[in-house]
């Protein structure tokens, strides 16, 4: 005998809508961009408590330091390749119309002979305003990237940020700045 069906029970399944995704607003958005000798990366994230969660990123082997040791300048593929990632990065900022951002270049933009005219030729092309930073700020920002990993326990620090066209090492000494403070002390 072949059992009874039980009533409401149907032969498909009903379907289940899974509900949009709340889009942050674009205020509390933060984008982070940096062009360097062989890449650009890009993160679009949003804060949540303590940390950061990320909304968006990109990132795209450009070479833009080829050939930059020998001519002293950057070359005309390695710009057109590094501008037209720069306008996909564009495009996802346009999109979720981030509020805050830093868009930086380092080595390669530093180093070159044409490295301000290529940051304005960005500028011309894109509507992206890059800062050529100093190697300081790019060692100060690799070790504020760090502090969330530095526990109370850490008496002495080395940060080493390997680019594909410098390196920057920072040694910071925490045996005379008390245990609780030591994660926050670098920043």
């Amino acid at each position: 005998m072949t059992p009874k069906r039980p009533r409401g029970a149907g032969a498909f399944p009903k379907a289940v809508e899974t509900p949009a995704p709340v889009m942050p607003d674009p205020a509390s958005l933060y984008a982070a961009l940096d062009l360097g000798t062989n890449s650009c990366r890009m993160l679009i994230a949003q804060p949540k408590g303590s940390q950061f969660h990320v909304i968006d990123s990109f990132s795209k082997s450009v070479q833009l330091g080829y050939g930059l040791e020998s001519s002293g300048r950057l070359g005309r593929g390695s710009m057109n390749r590094t501008i037209a990632a720069l306008r996909i990065c564009k495009q996802k900022l346009q999109r979720h119309k981030v509020g805050h951002m830093r868009l930086v270049a380092t080595e390669a933009c530093r180093r070159a002979k044409n490295g301000k005219q290529f940051i304005n030729q960005i500028r011309r092309e894109t509507g992206l305003r890059l800062e050529i930073i100093s190697p300081e700020e790019e060692a100060r920002l690799a070790v504020i990237s760090c502090a969330p990993l530095v526990s109370t326990k850490t008496e002495q620090l080395l940060v080493v940020d390997i680019g594909g066209g410098s390196t920057e090492l920072v040694w910071i000494d925490l045996t005379n700045v008390p245990h609780r403070e030591r994660p926050g002390a670098i920043m």
